[in-house]
C-alpha cells in the first residue's frame, strides 16, 4: 500500500491545475490519469481574465502566450437573420479593467503547457493508465484502489474526475441533467472558411434553440468551431444513446439560419456530438480528507466559458488554503468548499439562464434581449464586472 501526501484523480486541466498549484505552494502532489496519456478531447477554449489571473500567478502565462490568440471582439449575431446584436470590445478598455486580455487557445496546447510545467517540478509526480475503482476516507487518511487491485493512501484526496466523477459518489448519488443540447465542435485551417468579421473576433451566432461560435485558434492558423442545438428527438429513454442530436438532425436545425451559418455549419466536424450536461450546485464537496474540484464538483453547461475557468480558480484557492492550514486538511477542505461553492454554485445557475436567453423562441424573450443588446455600448463591462473581476479571498 503506497502512500503519497496528496494524490490527485483526473490529469485534465483542473487536474493538471492543481497539481501545479500545489506545487508551487510547496506542496507535493501526486496526479494519476485512467487514460494511457495525458490528452483533451475537443478543440477551442475559452480563458476568461479571471483564469488567466491565476495562470499567471503559476508562472505559465509565457508559454501560453505562443499558443494563444486574443481576439479584437466578441461579436453576437442572429442566427437566422444575420443581424449584428452586440459587439463587446475585448481590446485595451476591457484589458485595463480587468488585467488580462480575454484569450482563447486550443485546448490541448493549454493541458501541453500545465503538463510540461508539472514535469519540470520535482514536487509533481504523475501517472497514467490508473483506473480508480473504489475511494474511501479513512478519517486519518483517504483510501484509492485501483484496477490491479494497488491501493494508494494519502493524507489529501483531491477529485478532479470530471463530469462522471466517481469520486463524487463520497458526497451525493445525484445524476447529470441533461439540457437537451448536443454540441458538434471542432477544427480547419483558416483559409478553408469565410467569416463576416474580422478574422481576430470571436462571433456567436444566436437563435431559436440553436447557436454557433466562431473563433481563430494557434496563432489564426486554425478556426475552432462549435454548433450547438436543441435536440427535438431527446427523451430520457434514449438519454444514454445515439438516436438523438444526429448530423442530419444538426443540419435541419440550422436549416432555418442566414447563408453565412449554413455554410460555416456544413464543414463543422461530424464524427462525434458532445452531449450538453450539467448538475445541481451541492452544498458539500468534502468528506472527510477528500474533496472535489472542477467539472466533478461543479459542471456547468458552457454558456459563459467558465467550466475550465472556474477549475483553474478551484486549483488556487485549494493551494492557499492547504497552505494557510498545514497538516489540518478537514479544515483546509472546509475552507476552500465554503469559499468557492457559493461563487460556482452562482456561475452554474446563470449559465443556465444565459443559455435560455441565448435560444429562446417565444415573442417575448428574444425581442427584449436584442433590444438589450442592440442598445448596449461595446465597451460597457457592468455585466462582466462579477466574473472577471478579483474573487475576494
Amino acid at each position: 500500500m503506497q502512500h503519497v501526501p496528496i494524490l490527485v484523480i483526473g490529469g485534465g486541466i483542473g487536474g493538471m491545475a492543481a497539481g501545479l498549484a500545489l506545487a508551487r505552494a510547496g506542496l507535493h502532489a501526486h496526479i494519476v490519469e485512467q487514460a494511457p496519456r495525458f490528452a483533451e478531447i475537443g478543440a477551442g477554449l475559452q480563458l476568461a481574465p479571471n483564469a488567466l489571473r491565476v495562470l499567471n500567478e503559476l508562472g505559465v502565462l509565457p508559454q501560453l502566450d505562443k499558443h494563444a490568440v486574443r481576439p479584437r471582439n466578441l461579436i453576437f449575431m442572429h442566427a437566422d437573420t444575420g443581424q449584428h446584436l452586440t459587439t463587446v470590445d475585448l481590446g485595451a478598455p476591457f484589458r485595463a479593467r480587468y488585467g488580462h486580455a480575454y484569450t482563447v487557445m486550443h485546448r490541448g496546447d493549454l493541458l501541453d503547457v500545465l503538463l510540461q510545467a508539472c514535469l519540470a517540478d520535482d514536487r509533481v509526480t504523475l501517472e497514467t493508465s490508473r483506473q480508480v475503482v473504489d475511494v474511501h476516507d479513512r478519517v486519518e487518511t483517504a483510501e484509492v484502489t485501483f484496477a490491479d487491485g494497488e491501493v494508494y493512501r494519502t493524507d489529501a484526496l483531491i477529485g478532479a474526475d470530471g463530469l462522471w466523477s466517481r469520486t463524487r459518489l463520497l458526497v451525493s448519488d445525484d445524476q447529470p441533467v441533461a439540457d437537451h443540447y448536443v454540441a458538434y465542435r471542432g477544427v480547419l485551417p483558416t483559409n478553408e472558411i469565410t467569416v463576416s468579421a474580422g478574422p481576430e473576433d470571436e462571433i456567436i451566432w444566436i437563435g431559436p434553440g440553436k447557436h454557433l461560435v466562431q473563433y481563430p485558434i494557434r496563432g489564426g492558423e486554425l478556426y475552432n468551431q462549435v454548433a450547438v442545438f436543441r435536440s427535438r428527438a431527446y427523451s430520457p429513454e434514449v438519454e444514454f444513446g445515439d438516436q438523438w442530436g444526429s448530423p442530419t438532425e444538426l443540419d435541419e436545425r440550422f436549416a432555418s439560419s442566414c447563408d453565412q451559418v449554413r455554410a460555416s455549419v456544413e464543414l463543422v466536424n461530424r464524427e462525434r456530438r458532445w452531449v450538453m450536461y450539467d448538475r445541481e450546485p451541492l452544498d458539500n464537496w468534502t468528506c472527510g480528507r477528500i474533496t472535489l474540484l472542477g467539472d466533478a464538483a461543479h459542471p456547468m453547461v458552457q454558456y459563459l466559458a467558465q467550466g475550465a475557468c472556474q477549475a483553474i480558480e478551484d486549483a488556487e484557492c485549494l493551494a492557499r488554503q492547504l497552505t494557510a492550514h498545514p497538516g489540518d486538511i478537514p479544515r483546509a477542505f472546509a475552507a476552500y468548499q465554503a469559499e468557492r461553492i457559493p461563487r460556482t454554485s452562482r456561475i452554474q445557475r446563470v449559465a443556465r439562464g444565459w443559455g435560455q436567453v441565448w435560444h429562446a423562441d417565444d415573442a417575448v424573450v428574444p425581442a427584449l434581449r436584442d433590444r438589450v443588446f442592440s442598445r448596449r455600448p461595446s465597451d460597457d463591462y457592468t455585466d462582466l464586472d462579477w466574473l472577471y473581476q478579483p474573487v475576494a479571498s
